[in-house]
């Protein structure tokens, strides 16, 4: 029983608990940890700070829900193996359990911790309705990839634009791995940069990351649920049904989509419209959804601004060099002074 508890009851990170408004309201957000006291940042003298090793993975690439989550997590070069993978046996978040995962999270984040004490963390939080208006804008150029690589890149400027000496990066990829060490090489010319598939289940520091990045996914879904379920109430409606994992493999996800759809708006900000799973069920025929129809009115149909101006819209400007010319106004001779 104790393995089924939900994260949140464990313990609530402030990666979730300090962004609240920005989680519930669909807005992409980050957010930092403190540098911890066991790191000498470069800002403290001229010293370069203590050499630190830094890794990076994502919870929540696949679902139809939630966010997607990047993370990051820091600490000395010579504490990894002997603070992450033998004091406290991290390891890739999809092996351990929730409760595991949660109390993991809660001792980086205790301040009488070692880990507290010697390592550092960061997650970028893309909302759903961040991730689906990317996918969906400019023909779908700023896909999930390139999003990916933009929430990478920030967190590691943000981490070493605080003074953290990071010599080297480990980074768990989905893709082509050599494409993506390339990209982060370029950006990044004198870290070593390392990006393998499985990394999360190779390198303690990605490990980590791994577990912040999951933990801040499974509450901030939970966050979002139990606000759904508020709502739900308010509108005096019963029998909420769970949506699962938020996969759309997940039979309790796809009942939860048939339940909630709106006829008119859809779904609210805990959805990602660019899934394929949710046009399906928008556009399906006979479906909830109403279908609205915006045709493009012909451009000969559409008064001009200037038409607005002048009496029965015939004293304004004829052309367009016109237009330009007497948009502040017209001239007026020195009679009127």
């Amino acid at each position: 029983m104790e393995e089924e508890l939900p994260a949140s009851s464990v313990f609530v990170p402030p990666s979730v608990q300090c962004h609240q408004d920005a989680l519930l309201s669909g807005r992409s957000y980050a957010h930092y940890s403190e540098v911890p006291e066991g790191v000498t940042t470069n800002k403290s003298g001229s010293e370069p700070g203590t050499p630190c090793v830094l890794g990076v993975d994502e919870a929540g690439r696949g679902p139809v829900i939630g966010p997607m989550i990047y993370g990051v997590y820091y600490l000395p070069i010579e504490m990894e193996q002997s603070l992450l993978a033998t004091t406290y046996h991290f390891d890739d978040s999809k092996v351990l359990t929730p409760v595991v995962r949660a109390n993991l999270m809660k001792a980086v984040c205790s301040s009488e911790t070692d880990l507290f004490k010697s390592s550092g963390w960061a997650i970028k939080s893309l909302s759903a309705q961040d991730i689906g208006a990317g996918m969906m804008k400019n023909g779908g150029s700023y896909n999930l990839n390139a999003q990916a690589m933009d929430a990478t890149v920030e967190l590691i400027r943000g981490v070493i634009e605080r003074g953290v000496n990071v010599r080297e990066i480990y980074v768990d990829t989905i893709g082509r791995p050599d494409v993506y060490q390339r990209k982060l090489a370029l950006i990044f010319p004198t870290i070593k940069i390392t990006v393998e598939k499985k990394a999360d289940s190779l390198y303690p520091c990605v490990s980590a990351a791994s577990v912040v990045a999951k933990v801040t996914r499974d509450v901030s879904c939970e966050a979002l649920f139990e606000a759904y379920t508020q709502q739900q109430t308010t509108s005096c409606k019963d029998d909420t049904v769970s949506w699962g994992s938020g996969y759309p493999s997940d039979a309790r996800c796809v009942s939860w989509l048939k339940s909630a759809i709106d006829p008119i708006w859809g779904f609210g900000n805990e959805c990602r419209f660019s899934w394929g799973t949710i046009k399906d069920m928008l556009e399906q025929k006979s479906g909830p959804a109403m279908l609205a129809d915006w045709p493009d009115d012909a451009e000969d149909d559409n008064m001009r601004l200037s038409h607005y101006f002048g009496s029965n819209g015939m004293s304004g400007p004829r052309t367009e060099s016109d237009e330009l010319r007497t948009w502040f106004g017209t001239s007026v001779g020195q009679e009127a002074f």
